[in-house]
C-alpha cells in the first residue's frame, strides 16, 4: 500500500479538516449546478466526525452543492435509535443548512425488498454514471470486527458481485434485515474511505492491509476501486498491529 493511502490520526478534528478540505477542493472544480455526492456510513467513528463538523465546521461547506446518501441502513423507522439516518440527523443534519431535497435516506421502515429496488432508482436518478454504473464522489465505509463493511457480511460475499445496485442483507447474529449498497457500486466511487478505530479492529485491519492468506474471508477485502482511490483512515489503536 502507498503511504499516502493510509492516514493514522490522533484527533478527530484532523479527519474533519481533511474531509472539509477535500470536498471543497472537488466542488471548486465542478461545473456550476453540479453536486458532490457522498454515501455516508453509520458507526461510532462517523458519529464523532459528524459531531465535530456540526460543532466547528457547519458553515465550511457549500451544503447546497452536496447530496447525501447512505451506504446501508437497518430496517427500522427513521426515529429508531438503531437508524443510521437518525444518528446522522442528531449529530449533523439538524445543525447544517442543507436543502431537504439534497438528502436521500434509505427508508428502513418500508418493505426491505421494495426499498432496495426503490433506492437503486434513487441512485440511478441522482448520481453521475461511470463505467456504466452510478458513481459516488465519496464513499464512506466503516469496518466491523468480522471484516464486514456497509451491510455486507462474511456469509453474504455474493453481495459484492450482485448486479443490483442495492440489496437486502441479514445480520448473521441478530437476523435483522438491512438494506445495503452492493459491491459494484461501492467500487465504482471516485474516492473510498474506510474508517476504523479501536483495538478490536487492529487484527482485521492488519490482515486486510497486508493481504495475508485468508483475508479474502472478510468482505472489506473486496473493496477495490475500479477507477477511483481507496484511503484507510485509522486511529492509533486500530493501526497498532501494522
Amino acid at each position: 500500500m502507498k503511504k499516502e493511502n493510509l492516514i493514522i490520526f490522533t484527533d478527530i478534528d484532523e479527519i474533519a479538516r481533511l474531509a472539509i478540505d477535500y470536498i471543497n477542493s472537488q466542488i471548486e472544480n465542478f461545473q456550476p449546478h453540479t453536486y458532490f455526492t457522498i454515501a455516508l456510513s453509520g458507526g461510532n467513528t462517523p458519529k464523532k466526525l459528524f459531531k465535530q463538523i456540526a460543532e466547528n465546521y457547519n458553515r465550511s461547506l457549500a451544503w447546497k452543492r452536496i447530496k447525501l446518501f447512505w451506504g446501508d441502513e437497518r430496517c427500522v423507522p427513521p426515529d429508531n435509535n438503531e437508524s443510521n439516518f437518525k444518528m446522522t440527523y442528531d449529530n449533523l443534519l439538524k445543525y447544517i443548512d442543507i436543502p431537504p431535497e439534497n438528502i436521500f435516506r434509505i427508508k428502513g421502515e418500508n418493505n426491505p425488498s421494495e426499498e432496495a429496488t426503490d433506492y437503486s432508482q434513487v441512485l440511478k436518478q441522482n448520481l453521475r454514471f461511470h463505467n456504466g454504473l452510478p458513481s459516488f464522489d465519496l464513499m464512506m465505509l466503516g469496518l466491523g470486527e468480522d471484516g464486514h463493511t456497509a451491510s455486507i457480511f462474511p456469509d453474504q460475499l455474493n453481495l459484492f458481485t450482485a448486479e443490483e445496485y442495492c440489496a437486502v442483507a441479514t445480520h448473521p447474529v441478530t437476523g435483522q434485515k438491512r438494506i445495503t449498497i452492493t459491491g459494484n457500486i461501492i467500487n465504482n466511487a471516485s474516492k473510498i474511505t474506510i474508517l476504523a478505530t479501536g483495538t478490536k479492529k487492529a487484527k482485521v485491519v492488519s490482515e486486510l492491509i497486508h493481504t495475508v492468506p485468508g483475508a479474502e474471508k472478510y468482505p472489506a477485502y473486496f473493496v477495490n476501486p475500479t477507477y477511483g482511490k481507496l484511503r484507510w483512515i485509522l486511529d492509533k489503536e486500530a493501526a497498532s498491529e501494522l
